[in-house]
């Protein structure tokens, strides 16, 4: 497959949906201090796409869906190059966030009783550490995540990664049919959510992603002769629809009916519209390519890492009294902090994770020629 070079929008939407889900993290915080009457009106409104957390990482899913199966589609590309690289690519940021996550609990004390029982702060923010529960979760195989909330999601990345000959022969064998298999997928993520099976709700999700990189070329061709903007708006607004719908209809389907996981199972397919929509659409790649944005691109998976031990810290310190400080503090913070974990944790991991993966495909390539001799 011939390369089309880095789609640097894809880094652009990477970041933004980042500062979606952790200004998601935000709103939890507010939750308990907020009227319903409030809430009602900011998360069954558009306002909610500010915000939208769950359905944005399955932007990020949609994402790795692509990103990681565009290098295998390639010729001369090596399993055994790409399995230590990127298994090494998850875990090193993974642990070391946890490092800094097991830092904070420790230096400021965390006290559930001064935060609102059956919050976000309570109930998915650890007050003790242990060096148990931090390779439990270190492992990512664990289902739930207190030391760092987020990295329940990079559990099905990792899964993903393993299982990525798999996603790459499914979806190079039905390439002509990309578009029907991509429905499929999007119907077996609703299913999901009506039966609460997470396989089924987030690896078709993937799925979708893998299908998008083998189609890739043609999207990118298809998005140059587009030229109704009718055609453009129309799919915005269907991503939008989808993935805010759970939300907006919740005065006719209550959060946890039938109807109600109907609509949030929708959000698989509205973030893969938003991804055809990055790679696609000329507007958008130019809003997603403008520096601010490719600035928070480039650190989005340090501010994703960093960002929900941060903010819980705040939260805790600051307690019920100030809790609007969590935000006002912890999001500026996060993104400083973000900055220097990836240039002192992420960067340097990407270059080990690369060299280690190179020195794996030369051992194994090696091998046979030193049996033969």
């Amino acid at each position: 497959m011939p390369s089309l070079g880095r789609i640097r929008s894809l880094d652009g939407v990477r970041g933004v949906a980042a500062l979606v889900v952790m200004l998601y993290h935000v709103s939890l915080i507010a939750r308990p201090h907020v009227s319903g009457e409030l809430w009602a009106w900011l998360t069954q409104s558009p306002l909610k796409l500010l915000f939208v957390g769950t359905e944005s990482v399955l932007v990020f899913f949609v994402l790795s869906g692509l990103v990681v199966a565009l290098p295998a589609l390639k010729e001369g590309f090596g399993w055994t190059t790409y399995y230590p690289h990127r298994v090494l690519r998850l875990y090193l940021p993974v642990i070391m966030s946890l490092v800094l996550a097991a830092i904070l609990i420790v230096l400021i004390p965390r006290d559930p009783a001064t935060v609102p029982e059956g919050s976000w702060m309570r109930d998915a923010q650890a007050s003790t550490v242990s060096f148990e529960s931090l390779l439990s979760e270190a492992s990512l195989f664990q289902t739930t995540y207190d030391i760092n909330n987020v990295l329940w999601s990079l559990r099905w990345e990792l899964f993903f990664s393993l299982l990525l000959p798999v996603f790459v022969i499914v979806a190079s064998a039905f390439r002509k049919y990309a578009l029907l298999l991509g429905a499929a997928c999007g119907a077996l993520t609703v299913v999901g959510r009506i039966t609460s099976v997470d396989a089924l709700v987030y690896l078709p999700v993937f799925m979708m992603g893998t299908l998008i990189a083998v189609r890739l070329e043609d999207i990118v061709a298809w998005g140059a002769r587009e030229r109704r903007r009718r055609v453009w708006i129309g799919l915005a607004a269907t991503a939008a629809l989808f993935m805010v719908s759970s939300w907006v209809a919740r005065p006719i389907f209550e959060s946890g009916t039938i109807g109600n996981l109907f609509l949030w199972g929708l959000a698989g397919t509205g973030a893969a519209i938003i991804i055809v929509l990055a790679v696609a659409w000329p507007a958008c790649r130019r809003l997603l390519e403008v520096a601010p944005v490719q600035w928070l691109g480039k650190i989005s998976f340090s501010l994703y890492l960093v960002h929900a031990p941060i903010l819980g810290t705040f939260g805790f310190l600051f307690g019920d009294e100030l809790w609007w400080m969590s935000g006002v503090v912890g999001v500026p913070v996060s993104l400083a902090v973000a900055a220097g974990f990836y240039s002192l944790v992420e960067a340097p991991s990407q270059k080990l994770s690369r060299r280690v993966g190179r020195w794996s495909g030369r051992v194994v390539r090696r091998a046979p020629a030193t049996q033969a001799s």
